[in-house]
């Protein structure tokens, strides 16, 4: 399958203005700009066509093509990544069979998240699918201490026992008040914001209305669900590396003591 990986990344993110551009310090002090981060992230991804960064604005488009990407210029009306994928879907003429959203704000996404989602989709009738990675207590820890600190941390999964999506929430779900080791397997699941989509449904999307389950979470995968499409949850395996997105401020050093414990220049 023709597969297309699309980097989203927006200037004005209402909770971390210019988020793409902000500088993360590797293992051996080297500081490169998080969507340069995630573009080399995802340039490591095997079975892939073509790897863009869609954003509406120069300042990041200037600094994508100075370390080389390829980027393709979106409306600053798009109310999510995926109604941007979406439109730099089209801008390159819609010939794909796969379009991966790999957000801006993932660059320790392994490639064989995205390889294993690609894999799993095409052996599926779903229209996406979204890698999801089960919590040790360690990272359930995480979750509940940004909860208690009234931070937006990651995002949970739940789904059914064919492994398609029945909800996803900022909220840690499903409830536990368990005390678990750090190293303990936990019944809650880390969703990783990484995308597999048909072209199909994903043209489609930015048209249909956006519901109050979206708007209330933030999570623009809901719109899928509210739509009645069925989105495939896929089970990946850590295989030791550590995984946060950068959601605010407070993540950076969480990254970047990530990068150095796994050595990641």
């Amino acid at each position: 399958m023709k597969t297309l990986i699309v980097i989203p990344a927006r200037y004005a993110s209402s909770r971390y203005p210019g988020k793409p551009l902000v500088a993360l310090k590797g293992a051996t002090g080297d500081s490169r700009s998080l969507v340069q981060r995630s573009w080399e992230a995802a340039m490591q991804v095997g079975g892939i066509d073509q790897v863009v960064i869609a954003t509406d604005d120069d300042r990041i488009r200037d600094a994508c093509q100075g370390f080389g990407a390829q980027v393709v210029m979106t409306s600053p009306d798009c109310a999510n990544g995926t109604e941007r994928c979406a439109q730099a879907h089209a801008v390159l003429g819609g010939a794909h069979d796969v379009v991966v959203n790999l957000q801006g704000d993932a660059p320790l996404t392994p490639a064989w998240f995205i390889e294993d989602l690609v894999a799993a989709l095409a052996a599926d009738d779903a229209d996406i699918a979204t890698p999801v990675l089960r919590c040790d207590g360690a990272a359930l820890a995480g979750f509940r201490e940004d909860r208690r600190n009234g931070r937006v941390g990651g995002t949970t999964a739940v789904f059914d026992r064919n492994m398609h999506a029945l909800y996803f929430s900022k909220e840690v779900i499903p409830f536990t008040d368990r005390p678990y080791a750090p190293d303990q397997p936990t019944p809650v699941f880390h969703h990783v914001g990484v995308y597999a989509y048909r072209p199909g449904p994903l043209s489609d999307y930015p048209n249909w209305p956006t519901g109050p389950l979206e708007t209330l979470e933030g999570l623009e995968q809901l719109r899928f669900l509210e739509q009645g499409r069925r989105i495939l949850c896929v089970e990946v395996e850590a295989r030791g590396r550590q995984f946060w997105e950068l959601n605010n401020p407070e993540d950076v050093p969480r990254l970047e003591a990530m990068m150095a414990q796994m050595g990641m220049a």
